[in-house]
């Protein structure tokens, strides 16, 4: 088996094993998002515990792996994310990197405290398509304050080839 094969069937088996534990979508109740410290509420997700997020089933990605300050998320572009110029749509990345910076400065989070997206960059490396395979967005937090968190996160294949890179900037407040 080659590398790329022992790569591919790695994540395979990372995103086999998520999709059986992971619960039904669905949004989850003010009171559970409150009684859980950001990285406590990502892992009673992966746990099935709380309800996945809806935008996964939505464009067919699933968190991988969770810790403070990094988060990945994996997905497979299919035609289904295709814009009409027959490549995966920009919207497909921004949401994949979305997530995977949102909920790496969530993880840092404790208690009663939430975050909102201020702003997102997003640099589209080279395009995506079916037959790309299983590609992963791992953000990262740069800097997490009281009021601000800022991270970056990179989309790549099993090949380690890079898709897109992006920054978000997020306020982060109590939650009411």
């Amino acid at each position: 088996m080659t590398n790329r094969n022992e790569v591919l069937l790695r994540w395979q088996t990372d995103e086999a094993t998520v999709r059986a534990r992971l619960a039904a979508p669905g949004v989850t109740p003010p009171q559970d998002l409150k009684a859980s410290s950001g990285i406590e509420f990502l892992q009673r997700i992966f746990n099935g515990e709380l309800p996945s997020p809806p935008i996964g089933e939505t464009l067919g990605f699933v968190p991988i792996a969770a810790e403070p300050g990094r988060v990945v998320f994996q997905g497979t572009p299919d035609k289904r994310h295709y814009n009409p110029l027959g490549g995966v749509h920009g919207g497909y990345f921004c949401t994949l990197l979305d997530s995977a910076l949102g909920c790496a400065i969530h993880s840092t989070l404790p208690k009663g405290v939430g975050y909102t997206t201020l702003e997102l960059k997003v640099n589209l490396i080279r395009s995506l398509s079916d037959e790309v395979g299983p590609v992963r967005a791992e953000g990262k937090t740069i800097h997490v304050g009281s009021r601000v968190g800022i991270a970056e996160a990179i989309i790549t294949d099993v090949d380690g080839k890079r898709y897109a890179h992006a920054t978000t900037t997020c306020l982060i407040f109590p939650l009411p």
